[in-house]
């Protein structure tokens, strides 16, 4: 029977009655690897519904992610690993512990200050001995554009920068002539190089102006389908197939589509930059 308010408990309640020999198949089955692609999932969908402004689905989808962390620590509480209790101990303990601002003497009256003091935290924490270590700790299994970021910021900590953004997007027009200079012969490890390395420079001038590049990509994907749909409905109007028309009949439409779309995706970058 639905009750009209859960708590907490009662999650981690039903979870493990759904890991229970009286549960479900299913949920039973899974494993810690098994359930890396419904993180990941669930992941995005929250993200999503944070750019949609929608907060009845981001209530939703939030819970859908907790369900995975409850999910993760009912397997690791059968195993005799830890449980729940342990998962909310450890980061209630690190929150304190790097929070010396609030739950100690020292003191950070902006962002930076609070940014530098925890990183400083960690590295002592974890016993980073090297700024080198404090970079491969990165996940690897980041997004690529994501863990360039989060490299060169953690490079940047110890003063391995350009002094101004201007420098780094001096370094982009470089790596592009590089890149120019190789991507039509035949040696494809060269190519995957000068690429990466176009690619790399460019996250750094997105650093500089605090942009995510992952957002940024995402936003300019979805920019494309609405365009590219605008341009198939319109051609599907006129009574013609893309596959029958000429790259200029489409670019005609494509410029058409920037038009029609313009006021709606400068409110879509403007809500993600703030």
């Amino acid at each position: 029977m639905i009750k009209e308010k859960y708590e907490f408990s009662d999650l981690v309640d039903i979870m493990k009655l759904l890991r229970s020999e009286q549960g479900c198949p299913w949920d039973r089955e899974q494993t810690h690897e098994s359930l890396k692609k419904y993180l990941i999932e669930e992941t995005y969908e929250v993200l999503e519904a944070i750019d949609m402004n929608d907060k009845d689905k981001l209530c939703e989808e939030l819970g859908d992610l907790l369900l995975q962390i409850i999910f993760h620590a009912q397997i690791a509480a059968e195993e005799g690993r830890f449980d729940i209790n342990d998962v909310i101990t450890g980061i209630s303990r690190k929150m304190v512990s790097r929070h010396t601002h609030v739950f100690g003497q020292d003191k950070a009256e902006t962002p930076d200050q609070v940014v530098e003091n925890w990183e400083a935290i960690k590295k002592k924490e974890k016993g980073m001995n090297s700024q080198t270590e404090v970079l491969k700790s990165v996940p690897s299994n980041l997004p690529a554009l994501m863990r360039s970021y989060k490299v060169q910021q953690k490079a940047a900590q110890v003063g391995f920068d350009w002094d101004n953004i201007d420098d780094a997007f001096n370094k982009v027009l470089e790596e592009i002539h590089e890149f120019k200079d190789v991507y039509k012969s035949k040696n494809v490890a060269r190519i995957t190089d000068e690429l990466g390395d176009v690619l790399f420079a460019i996250v750094n001038v997105s650093r500089f102006l605090n942009i995510q590049p992952e957002l940024a990509l995402t936003n300019t994907v979805n920019k494309f389908i609405r365009r590219f749909e605008y341009i198939e409905t319109e051609s599907a109007k006129a009574g013609k197939k893309l596959t029958d028309m000429k790259l200029e009949e489409m670019d005609e439409l494509w410029n058409a589509a920037k038009k029609h779309f313009s006021g709606t995706e400068k409110q879509n970058t403007d809500s993600q930059n703030k």
